[in-house]
C-alpha cells in the first residue's frame, strides 16, 4: 500500500490577472459581507445590553463583562477587515480603470 501520489501534479500554473470588473465585484461582495457582520455586531451588542448579568459575585461579573467585550470586539474586527478589503478592492479597480484609459489614449496618439 504505497499511495503517496493520489492526486496528479500539475506543472502549469495559471496567472490570473486583475481586472476592474473583478475588483468591483469583489468590493461589492466584501462590502456586503462587512455590512452583514456589522449588523450582526449591532444585534449582539444590543442583546448583551438588554440582558444584564444577575450575580452578586464580582468574579462572575468581571468574567462575563470580559467575554461580552471579547465577542463584540472579534465581530467588530471582522466587520472592519471586510470593510477595509472592500475599500482596497474599490481603489484597485479605479486604479486599473485609469491605467487602461490612459493606455488607450497613449496608443491612439
Amino acid at each position: 500500500m504505497n499511495d503517496q501520489n493520489l492526486t496528479p501534479q500539475t506543472d502549469a500554473k495559471e496567472q490570473v490577472t486583475a481586472s476592474p470588473l473583478r475588483c468591483f465585484t469583489g468590493a461589492v461582495i466584501s462590502g456586503g459581507m462587512g455590512f452583514a457582520v456589522y449588523s450582526l455586531m449591532i444585534a449582539i451588542a444590543t442583546n448583551f445590553a438588554t440582558k444584564p448579568v444577575h450575580s452578586i459575585n464580582p468574579l462572575v461579573v468581571k468574567i462575563s463583562s470580559a467575554v461580552r467585550t471579547l465577542v463584540v470586539g472579534v465581530v467588530a474586527l471582522g466587520s472592519g477587515i471586510f470593510s477595509i478589503v472592500a475599500i482596497g478592492l474599490l481603489a484597485l479597480g479605479v486604479q486599473l480603470l485609469v491605467q487602461q484609459l490612459t493606455k488607450q489614449k497613449s496608443s491612439e496618439n
